[in-house]
């Protein structure tokens, strides 16, 4: 969809990757469709993902007493934030699509297991329970509406074909992306009835 804006959040410390051929193709393909696709590549940029006082570039509220949320709020008012934070919120404001992926969010991401192993009857359970805080209680919660995961099941594993086909079936989808539904983001999806 020509205009679009996508943000892909890329978190792996290896370019050659199967993360980094998966990043490489989503890039490739939306670009194709006339996107403008932004990356926040984490590794490479040193973001640090934890959330401490130096996210405040302002004067705290308590000094002698910190408490993340209390300042983190008021720093976001005053626009005291630090200039990563800032920047990343901004990207986050403008896209259509967040791959990390009223907002569209897909989250494509690896396992260090077999697909059998994230069934309800695994022995790593049903995969969409993991999903569950972090599609609903964050990114649903925030107001994304949620796109099914793209999961790549133990590429490390995988032969070279299988990975070939992995990273292919992320490319087709990307080519319909825009006409996909969100899934119901409620305890069924997840948990079934």
């Amino acid at each position: 969809m020509a205009g679009k804006k996508v943000l892909i959040v890329y978190a792996h410390q290896e370019p050659r990757s199967f993360n980094g051929s998966l990043k490489r193709v989503a890039v490739e393909e939306l670009n194709r469709q006339g996107c403008a696709v932004t990356v926040s590549d984490l590794y490479a940029m040193d973001f640090e993902p934890r959330a401490t006082r130096k996210d405040i570039a302002g004067v705290l509220c308590n000094p002698d007493f910190f408490r993340y949320g209390v300042e983190a709020y008021e720093a976001c008012k005053k626009r005291s934030l630090t200039s990563d934070i800032i920047d990343e919120q901004k990207k986050v404001q403008e896209a259509d699509l967040v791959i990390f992926q009223d907002k569209l969010a897909l989250l494509s991401l690896t396992t260090g297991g077999t697909a059998e192993m994230y069934t309800k009857t695994g022995v790593s359970g049903d995969f969409r329970y993991f999903l569950w805080p972090l599609q609903h209680g964050t990114l649903h919660f925030c107001g994304f509406k949620i796109l099914a995961p793209q999961i790549s099941f133990a590429p490390e594993i995988a032969s070279e074909e299988e990975r070939k086909e992995m990273v292919a079936s992320w490319a087709q989808r990307l080519k319909t992306i825009w006409k996909e539904e969100p899934i119901l983001c409620t305890p069924p999806w997840y948990f079934g009835q």
